[in-house]
């Protein structure tokens, strides 16, 4: 816990506004730990950095080398507080408590298996979110339904809190009391006798921090949920003698996840969701550039005056000097490399496809639109109809094949379009592959695959009834679809089997460079990689859902809604602006250039090099 020596009035006056941040922020120095998924909190000191995150994930960094350490529970890690780095605790998922003295890490509480070997339902299981101690080395940490666990420098005991509420804050005040916030606008205050005691707070928000600003004086920062913005909207609190102050009602702010102290700056930092960072200062919360926007759970102040910024996708920022080489991060794209192309529509492109062979580039979506690229202009070809169209492909025998609405699928021959197959019944196609041998390929609701060959169109058994959104393969004998909860199924030139990736999110997008290299994505930012062997599912953390992907020899590119948009290096995905809040639903890679298409006739286009 750190307390800045200065009033409200002081704090509010102007005193941290008009410089800017003496460094912008940047990676840091080293090389970067590579984690698909979440970093939520750390602890420094002047020999180096711990770093918490998903799966058991603990990473020190000695101011050159990242290096992950050995965890005794694979559970994420949520928080990190010690007095110094021979004593270190971390706590999390499943209760875990975890003990650091210097050498290893070492279990402590929690993470209670059953015969089974399968996580007990037991209290000593419950979430942990957060820690803070004293000076002396008691320590106090807080999670689901209300619980607070004292270590009295023997053992980890219950506290009555008096609520059943989900605490996600704990901090240790300087006159000795302690102070547990949460959900619902929760705040509980310790006595110097030990008991709890629940403060009237008016502001019923999500509590995720706490920050002593001077003595008794503590700000507090989190977010509620609006179902008419079908968003989080954030709140900053300050808590004086007792008394409750929402700050800044009239700000926009997104949930807010942590409050950090800058010493060498004399102010505070408040970091949240969407790569947001603010200064605090007297006309509001000041925008920081963070080059980022991925959601950020955790700032680390390090001894000196440098922050770092902690959050999804193992991203990694500092405020600190900045090294002589920054390496590549996650999420450090300041420019948008996307540009907006005239369309010469509203309706929502579903589908965009490029001809690998011609390069001609098409999209296609609502009341039969399809459109061609010609000449850095985009035209409209005859309409099919009224029908949705959500899918392009070539047609083995020339042309271009289009499918959608009522089961249907149209060829185009270059003047007129005309219904090749029709299946009756009112099932949406959403998805096409077609090969130069005359093989074609259908997917869509209610687990349909059709299947086109020499001996003409047949409907496929897939086994299943769940919607397939995507289709992806290197040749006929080998596709993959993919669908509700996780479905994905597999081709082997026979028959359609299941094929479990390890994830019950509904994946809508799949692409590979061959059979050890394929991705897939879907719900809530899923991001999966099949590499041959076996599925990795990164952590489904991401605000917006991503609805396709695609690819060349040297990127992997994913776009979802709100105009979200990802690319992968190799290594890691990395978050990408484009300058759009429309929904994007398609994407497709060739020859160099990205096409996304989506809402309201959105067309975007990237350079795949860039």
């Amino acid at each position: 816990m750190t307390t800045v020596a200065v009033s409200r009035r002081a704090l509010f006056r102007g005193r941290f506004a008009g410089n800017s941040l003496s460094h912008a922020w940047h990676p840091v120095g080293g090389e970067t730990p590579t984690v698909d998924g979440v970093f939520w909190g750390g602890w420094a000191d002047k020999t180096g950095t711990f770093l918490v995150g998903d799966k058991g994930t603990v990473f020190h960094f000695d101011g050159t080398v990242w290096a992950r350490m050995n965890v005794p529970v694979p559970v994420p890690l949520h928080a990190l507080w010690g007095n110094n780095r021979n004593e270190l605790w971390a706590v999390g998922w499943m209760g875990a408590i975890l003990r650091y003295d210097g050498r290893a890490w070492h279990r402590v509480r929690g993470c209670r298996v059953d015969g089974a070997g399968k996580y007990a339902a037991h209290p000593e299981n419950t979430p942990l979110f957060a820690i803070d101690g004293q000076t002396g080395g008691t320590a106090f940490t807080v999670g689901d339904d209300g619980m607070i666990l004292r270590w009295s420098g023997v053992l980890w005991e219950a506290e009555n809190s008096g609520t059943r509420a989900h605490l996600r804050a704990v901090l240790c005040l300087s006159d000795g009391r302690v102070l547990a916030a949460g959900h619902g606008g929760i705040v509980l205050l310790r006595s110097l006798e030990g008991d709890w005691n629940s403060l009237a707070c008016s502001v019923s928000t999500g509590f995720t921090a706490a920050l002593e600003i001077a003595p008794g004086t503590v700000l507090l920062a989190g977010g509620r949920y609006f179902a008419a913005e079908n968003g989080f909207r954030g709140d900053l609190v300050l808590l004086e003698e007792d008394r409750f102050e929402r700050l800044f009602p009239d700000a926009s702010l997104p949930r807010l996840r942590d409050l950090a102290v800058m010493e060498d700056e004399d102010g505070v930092l408040v970091a949240g969701d969407r790569g947001m960072i603010r200064r605090l200062t007297e006309e509001g919360p000041a925008p920081v550039e963070s080059g980022t926007s991925h959601d950020l759970h955790g700032l680390v102040p390090a001894p000196g005056g440098g922050v770092l910024a902690v959050g999804d996708f193992g991203t990694i920022l500092s405020n600190g000097p900045p090294p002589k080489e920054a390496p590549a991060i996650c999420g450090l794209e300041k420019t948008s490399s996307w540009r907006r192309l005239d369309s010469g529509t509203e309706h929502t492109l579903w589908g965009v496809w490029r001809d690998p062979k011609s390069g001609t580039a098409y999209a296609c979506g609502e009341s039969g639109t399809v459109l061609v690229e010609d000449r850095d202009k985009w035209v409209p070809l005859p309409k099919v109809g009224p029908v949705g169209l959500r899918a392009l492909a070539r047609a083995p025998e020339g042309g271009l094949l289009a499918a959608g609405e009522q089961g249907k699928v149209y060829h185009f021959d270059g003047r007129s379009w005309r219904c090749e197959f029709d299946l009756m019944p009112n099932t949406t196609l959403l998805a096409l592959w077609s090969d130069d041998a005359g093989t074609v390929f259908a997917a869509g609701d209610e687990g349909l695959i059709l299947h086109r060959d020499s001996a003409g169109w047949r409907r496929a058994v897939s086994g299943t009834k769940n919607a397939l959104y995507g289709l992806w393969g290197p040749d006929d004998r080998h596709l993959l679809a993919v669908g509700d909860f996780g479905l994905v199924l597999r081709w082997n030139g026979t028959d359609w089997k299941a094929f479990n990736a390890g994830t019950e999110r509904f994946l809508f997008g799949v692409w590979g460079r061959g059979l050890n290299d394929i991705f897939v994505v879907g719900l809530a930012g899923t991001l999966g990689h099949f590499d041959g062997t076996r599925w990795r599912i990164s952590a489904a953390r991401a605000r917006h859902d991503l609805l396709a992907v695609a690819g060349t020899e040297d990127a992997a590119f994913a776009v979802g809604s709100s105009g979200a948009a990802m690319s992968h290096d190799g290594n890691r995905w990395i978050s990408e602006p484009t300058g759009v809040e429309s929904g994007l639903r398609a994407v497709t890679a060739v020859g160099g250039v990205v096409l996304a298409a989506g809402d309201g006739g959105c067309l975007l286009r990237r350079e795949a090099a860039d």
